[in-house]
């Protein structure tokens, strides 16, 4: 599982072993031009456009920034523990046709990632082969492969065009959450929505010390946890390289108490926690930088994008009726991904 060349030594982790983060093209590379050419021209001047332009690298997209961060996880973990396989490996998982296989290789070369693993549908639904490479994350532009996935149980959260990024850590990852439809299931928002924010008080006070159901994106943050106490075990817990935070919209008095129990009674770690009491989280999130944010509510993934933040909507729960988009450039059309 190991291969050398002159400029650096790779491993390629068993999938058994190792935390596999699937990432469309479109979200890891910008590729708003060649979607429209797809839209409006068709699929045979879609191909012809791209083997054209096959040796210009695309520019980053909205994931470039997370999967450096993975790099550099790894670049760590493999100083720490040389033979060890728990390392991020991320897939390229696209519908793109074989044919534009070579721009995008051309692309991660030019931008020295290091993505092995392609797999490219020609056309065909990627979500099959997600559990095949037991993927504990996937990032897409497209929100219908998003819930497919999420319906077979995978981790996933739809990525959107922003014209705005803020910079972020080259050394340290960091994951921010959403609690209630995120982490946890949407059962207290259910409470909220049918009866209100006192009713939603009374609830999470009654059952305090009873842990919420898991939510989507329980396991992800189990695979970080992981990774983090491996760092933890080298004498790293105040330097790790992967940090983790919820930032919910709950209020710490009144309702606080039952997300932290449930962290708890899972056996969990959460770097830090940030109750906002309903304020928004934009100002927060921009102050923290993760390199990514996945929430549930779309106003709150548009107003953390909007300062910058790269936010992800995770489409689960009751809060699904989506509202009309702003600044994010999301069709929910047949695309290239």
């Amino acid at each position: 599982n190991k291969k050398t060349n002159k400029q650096k030594t790779f491993y390629y982790p068993k999938p058994e072993n190792s935390i596999t983060i699937a990432v469309s093209s479109r979200v890891l590379f910008n590729m708003d031009k060649e979607q429209q050419i797809f839209e409006q021209q068709g699929m045979e001047e879609y191909i012809k456009y791209q083997v054209a332009h096959e040796t210009e690298p695309f520019s980053p997209g909205p994931a470039f920034s997370f999967v450096k961060a993975l790099e550099a996880v790894n670049t760590q973990l493999r100083d720490l523990y040389p033979e060890s396989e728990e390392l991020f490996d991320v897939v390229l998982i696209t519908n793109n046709h074989a044919y534009v296989g070579l721009r995008l290789i051309n692309t991660i070369n030019h931008h020295q990632l290091f993505i092995e693993r392609f797999c490219m549908t020609g056309g065909n639904s990627p979500i099959g082969y997600l559990t095949a490479y037991n993927t504990n994350l996937y990032l897409s532009s497209d929100p219908v492969k998003v819930r497919e996935a999420l319906e077979q149980g995978i981790a996933a959260a739809t990525m959107f065009t922003q014209e705005k990024m803020t910079e972020v850590s080259e050394t340290q990852l960091r994951v921010a959450f959403d609690g209630d439809a995120v982490l946890f299931s949407d059962e207290s928002e259910q409470i909220y929505k049918a009866h209100g924010l006192d009713k939603f008080f009374e609830h999470e006070k009654a059952h305090e010390n009873k842990p919420l159901d898991h939510g989507p994106l329980k396991g992800f943050l189990e695979v970080l946890g992981k990774l983090q106490k491996k760092f933890y075990a080298k004498g790293q817990r105040m330097d790790c390289p992967v940090r983790t935070y919820l930032v919910t919209a709950r209020s710490a008095a009144s309702s606080g108490a039952r997300a932290l129990k449930t962290l708890r009674s899972w056996g969990l770690e959460i770097d830090e926690a940030l109750f906002l009491a309903g304020a928004p989280k934009g100002p927060i999130l921009e102050k923290i930088r993760p390199h990514i944010f996945f929430d549930d509510q779309m106003f709150h993934v548009e107003g953390a994008a909007e300062m910058g933040t790269v936010a992800c909507h995770v489409p689960y729960g009751i809060a699904q009726r989506v509202p009309e988009r702003k600044g994010l450039k999301d069709k929910e059309v047949s695309s290239i991904k």
